[in-house]
């Protein structure tokens, strides 16, 4: 038996916690009625100097606890005698850690361990039933935790929020449940994903607020509930720029089951694929549109290569070599005023890489890009419904024909698949019945399953594809919401080619009777690439230019 004894300046401390899910066990598990039990148990004892640790809504899985933390420093710093708790589980339902803190800790210390409802007090010895209390204790915590995932996940498969409403949003007073817009911070999401499709990375954005002095989320969040401000309000970090760029929940979706644990007692979350996650469409508000979304996280899939110089490639990103697939890098110099400043493909190595240079100035691609949109423009304004049928025949047309062939085959498909039902029922029913020998029933049904298998992950695959070519029919309205965005533009700026061009596939030159040509393929988002009329080439022109000033 462990002598203990109480110096006049030691303290004895009273420790209450209460859990959210403890919470639910009524007022027996209060603060309130926990600190009275220790208030009383310590006064009827005579246990002098009582100090309160409390944590309220923490887990007992977890041992980072403020307070708890606070109680240790204090046990460490030698100041206190005594540690009292209502039961067992107040210290924890983690039975090792509680075990640890025990048998070791307190021990090592001299500090004496009274748990008063599960008749524990280490100056009496030792309590042969203690450990098994700590783990029922732990076996607890255990089977709360499978049971709160299990309301979780229905609340998250029916379409239900399970965090709080991000940055732009806050919960509705009328319902907790929904999400409505915080039309302050919202303003600052808009302006995050125009500054990204403005060609902005997540580091400028961050500096371009910092310096405007608009206030990071946590200075927010403080303003509105009347705290101080933490120290650099306006100090934005580029992990909160990218994490608001990349959170689908600003198109007004609800998206459930992004990350996960391992354990109830881990608190590190672990991202989940998409396959994992549930999306409920439309059940909100959306703050920004999605197909500026969308467009951004292809602008963040490709990254701009930072140059040495100041200037930045206007088209940078986005050029790319028609003959090896690879990007075409923007090269600069700070000694000129940017008419050298041009693309080359990233496979070319002063002649000994594997490709050649599908060499273009900056200033060629300009007029070539700035010309094809206006060329699409003027021709959308002249006549709408003249330009949309242009777009759906060479779109489409081809493409509808073969789509026609893939849903008669996803049909044919799912037929086939029932029949197959049909048939495994009525072959083990043959062979249950010896009608069929058990060796032919499993050759049978294993040929069958081969051929199910296949079948489904066929339908799968064209379901897909027809979903896919259904929404890109769709997506004319929001190119046309480009055009008309756009229309009389006379220079190009980042926003305007981030919004209208997805791609640009650079061809390498050739001459043809003594004259460089060089074609350049543009593909706009939503519709492709758009062919017009016979004009004359402004790219052959540009391009006949820039081999003269090379």
């Amino acid at each position: 038996m462990t002598a203990y004894t109480n110096k006049p300046e030691q303290i004895t401390a009273l420790y209450a916690r209460l859990s959210q899910e403890d919470a639910l066990d009524g007022d027996s598990n209060s603060i309130v009625n926990q600190k009275a039990v220790l208030s009383k148990y310590a006064a009827d004892n005579g246990f002098t100097n009582p100090v309160f640790f409390i944590d309220d809504g923490v887990s007992g899985v977890t041992f980072d606890r403020p307070n708890f933390n606070r109680m240790i420093a204090e046990i460490e710093a030698g100041n206190v005698a005594i540690v009292i708790v209502k039961d067992m589980s107040r210290l924890g339902r983690d039975y090792l850690k509680v075990g640890y803190y025990t048998e070791i800790f307190f021990v090592e210390r001299d500090v004496r361990y009274i748990a008063i409802n599960d008749g524990v007090d280490s100056a009496k010895g030792d309590n042969d039933f203690t450990p098994f209390r700590n783990l029922f204790n732990d076996f607890y915590a255990k089977d709360t935790s499978k049971k709160v995932r299990a309301i979780k996940k229905a609340q998250g498969m029916a379409g239900e929020h399970l965090t709080k409403p991000p940055y732009g949003y806050k919960v509705d007073p009328a319902d907790k449940k929904k999400w409505i817009v915080d039309e302050e911070a919202a303003a600052v999401v808009k302006r995050i994903f125009d500054l990204c499709i403005a060609g902005k990375g997540p580091m400028q954005i961050a500096k371009i607020l910092k310096l405007d002095k608009v206030l990071t989320t946590k200075a927010y969040y403080a303003k509105q509930k009347g705290k101080l401000l933490p120290d650099n309000p306006y100090n934005w970090n580029e992990n909160s720029i990218v994490g608001i760029l990349e959170r689908m929940d600003y198109c007004g979706h609800t998206v459930n089951f992004k990350s996960y644990s391992k354990s109830h007692k881990l608190k590190k979350r672990i991202p989940t694929t998409k396959e994992q996650q549930a999306i409920f469409r439309n059940t909100h508000e959306a703050i920004v549109e999605e197909a500026v979304f969308e467009r951004v996280q292809e602008l963040r899939a490709n990254k701009r290569r930072p140059t040495k110089a100041e200037r930045q490639g206007l088209f940078s990103g986005l050029v790319y070599c028609a003959d090896c697939g690879s990007k075409l890098h923007f090269a600069t110099c700070k000694s000129f005023n940017g008419s050298q400043d041009h693309y080359r493909c990233a496979k070319y190595k002063s002649n000994t890489g594997s490709c050649t240079a599908h060499f273009i100035r900056e200033e060629t691609l300009k007029a070539i890009v700035r010309q094809r949109i206006f060329d699409v423009t003027a021709r959308f304004i002249e006549n709408i419904m003249d330009f949309r049928e242009m777009v759906y025949q060479q779109q489409f047309v081809k493409a509808e024909k073969d789509m026609k062939r893939k849903r008669r085959e996803v049909e044919q498909a799912k037929k086939r698949i029932t029949e197959l039902d049909r048939i495994f029922k009525r072959i083990y029913e043959d062979d249950i019945n010896g009608i069929i020998s058990h060796e032919r029933f499993l050759k049978l049904s294993a040929e069958y399953e081969v051929e199910q298998k296949e079948l489904t992950e066929k339908v799968k695959t064209e379901q897909q594809e027809v979903a896919t070519y259904e929404q890109n029919k769709m997506d004319f309205d929001s190119f046309a919401a480009i055009i008309r965005k756009y229309v009389g533009i006379t220079e190009l700026t980042p926003t305007i080619v981030n919004e209208f061009v997805k791609k640009i596939v650079v061809h390498a030159p050739e001459k043809i009777n003594g004259k460089r040509f060089q074609k350049v393929d543009i593909v706009f988002n939503f519709v492709g690439e758009i062919h017009l009329p016979a004009e004359p080439q402004t790219e052959q022109k540009e391009a006949n230019k820039q081999e003269k000033t090379a």
